[in-house]
């Protein structure tokens, strides 16, 4: 039986986060990034599609790369980030579903034959997993900044040439630097969103 998570787990995974734009001079290693995946992993998708490809882009040469495709915005924070994930969605992830996904054997062939489906469908649960992914990351101390400020075509050719993964948004990660946020902004209350039917 699930419990509820005391107060202070509760500000670690949400309460407190912040979209970080300054990190501190800390590598995110690499049995960080596989904790990180190990754990964002079990998240739930739909028929179990898991579409998420995921890039850690940590390298010189590979930062040189995704720096072509980012807004001007965004250069300079992603450039200092330990570590950048390309959150991709697999346009075929169907063909995992024999095996990820057994109960419903024809599962494959209602995506395989279906592409607008197949590419909503990988796009919302991608979406979903990059959530996870951030959330995964606060349960293991880092801090993160997600963003959408960037050329999809110009970051699909220089990361996913043949085609079958599109960009769907990064995340810096690693030590957050207080100073280069924001204020935090207001959240909208329960009853602006809300309606319980």
């Amino acid at each position: 039986m699930t419990q509820a998570l005391n107060d202070a787990a509760l500000d670690q995974i949400l309460r407190s986060a912040r979209t970080f734009n300054k990190f501190q001079d800390k590598p995110v290693t690499d049995a960080t990034l596989a904790a990180l995946y190990e754990l964002a992993k079990w998240g739930p998708t739909s028929m179990n599609c898991q579409p998420a490809r995921i890039v850690f882009v940590r390298s010189a040469e590979a930062k040189a790369k995704l720096k072509q495709a980012l807004m001007p915005g965004n250069v300079d924070k992603t450039m200092a980030a330990p570590v950048t994930a390309i959150v991709a969605s697999d346009s075929q992830f169907y063909e995992h579903l024999p095996t990820m996904f057994p109960g419903l054997p024809q599962a494959r062939d209602m995506f395989a034959g279906n592409a607008a489906l197949a590419t909503e469908t990988a796009l919302r649960n991608s979406s979903l997993q990059a959530a996870y992914l951030i959330l995964a990351g606060r349960a293991l101390g880092l801090d993160s900044g997600a963003m959408s400020g960037f050329n999809p075509q110009v970051l699909n050719e220089q990361f996913f040439a043949d085609g079958r993964f599109k960009a769907n948004l990064l995340i810096n990660f690693g030590y957050g630097d207080a100073s280069g946020n924001w204020p935090r902004g207001p959240r909208l209350s329960f009853d602006e969103v809300v309606r319980i039917d």
